[in-house]
């Protein structure tokens, strides 16, 4: 059964959804639940990314899914934090995916288009600001890791290396 390879990796975003209610326990529930999310996908595209080399849409779907179904309620409880909430994501996902998507052309597709559609969803839950430093750390990151790599002799020029777990680091950093 192929889902079953995912199954000893299913406690850790459970685990990281504890940490971050321990640290973020005074947060207003809702946002609770955002940052919950952020972690809970980041993870499993991450996983995703380094055991099949693709970041897969579906997931994405799921992660633009789960904003909708985490911000329709606010729009009746808490309006205009929902507008806000709203306006800033929306901000955030055409920063997101205009960043990602001119490194993916720059770089002749070395970044893959599952990564720019992550950080251009990642945008919504995370806002303008948040996805600025998300795309910063995980490009850094990905950065020095790609220059071990040549500075090591592990890989060439042309290789290639998931990305994922970069963006879901700088993700759950932001």
């Amino acid at each position: 059964m192929r889902n079953k390879k995912w199954l000893p990796y299913l406690g850790l975003p459970v685990l990281l959804t504890a940490l971050i209610l321990l640290k973020w326990g005074h947060l207003d529930g809702s946002v609770l639940l955002f940052r919950c999310a952020l972690v809970v996908f980041g993870y499993l595209a991450a996983l995703g990314d380094i055991r099949e080399k693709r970041v897969p849409n579906r997931l994405v779907a799921a992660m633009l899914g789960a904003w909708v179904l985490l911000l329709t309620p606010q729009l009746f409880f808490r309006t205009q934090q929902a507008i806000d909430w709203a306006l800033n994501g929306g901000l955030g996902l055409l920063l997101g995916g205009a960043v990602f998507l001119t490194v993916y052309l720059i770089s002749r597709k070395g970044l893959g288009g599952g990564d720019v559609k992550l950080m251009a969803v990642a945008g919504f839950l995370l806002g303008w600001r948040a996805t600025l430093a998300a795309a910063f750390l995980a490009l850094v990151g990905g950065g020095l890791y790609g220059v071990w790599l040549l500075a090591t002799r592990r890989a060439g020029r042309k290789s290639h290396f998931a990305f994922g777990p970069f963006l879901a680091g700088g993700i759950g950093v932001a």
